[in-house]
């Protein structure tokens, strides 16, 4: 089982840029939201061949080596199932949801989710936030190392947010005014097991 590795980081990224709580108060009209995607999988049989479109130019030799050890690897497919991936942990992270985001990252990642997840529920918090747009999905960085492959993908998007207290009533945030983010999260799975899908490891702020 490859040994999966997170810092406090994520918390301090999650819990302080995607959750926008100390956000001023703005006017609180509802955004519609969409149902989640299914999480990331390489299940795509053909190969995709990137320029700056897909990855950037530093990525592109761990993306080859990746395809060499693996030619279902599609890069193209990868980037949408990434997408979903972070919208459904975003979404599961906001909601509390501790069992949906068993599945979607490792074992320290979901211990610092926990504790963020514990403190908002000891506040008597809840977030009411919302994934308005991603507007760019990239491969920043890929390796493999042995069987194992890590990629990190950079996302800029748009998040609308606000958090309630226990009557309901607004204490920070907007969701009417989005927040631009731009996060690097790196994916790792080992290739050739049974389990197609890719954990979320590590997340930072983009530069």
């Amino acid at each position: 089982m490859v040994a999966l590795f997170v810092g406090l980081r994520l918390y301090a990224v999650l819990g302080r840029r995607t959750g926008h709580e100390q956000q001023p108060v703005t006017r609180p009209d509802a955004v519609p939201g969409s149902e989640a995607p299914p999480p990331v999988a390489d299940v795509a049989p053909e190969r995709t061949e990137g320029s700056g479109y897909a990855y950037e130019d530093k990525a592109a030799g761990g993306v080859r080596a990746i395809v060499s050890a693996d030619p279902g690897f599609d890069v193209a497919r990868f980037l949408e199932g990434a997408q979903a991936a972070y919208r459904m942990i975003l979404e599961a992270f906001w909601k509390g949801d501790r069992d949906e985001l068993a599945h979607l990252v490792g074992d320290e990642v979901r211990s610092s989710f926990d504790e963020a997840i514990a403190a908002r529920e000891a506040a008597g918090h809840r977030l009411d936030n919302r994934l308005i747009a991603i507007e760019r999905a990239m491969i920043e960085d890929a390796e493999l190392r042995g069987r194992t492959a890590s990629i990190t993908v950079r996302f800029d998007a748009d998040i609308a947010a606000i958090t309630r207290d226990e009557a309901g009533e607004v204490v920070a945030g907007s969701l009417t005014d989005a927040v631009v983010t731009h996060d690097l999260w790196t994916f790792r799975r080992t290739l050739g097991s049974a389990d197609p899908n890719w954990l979320l490891v590590e997340t930072d702020e983009a530069a």
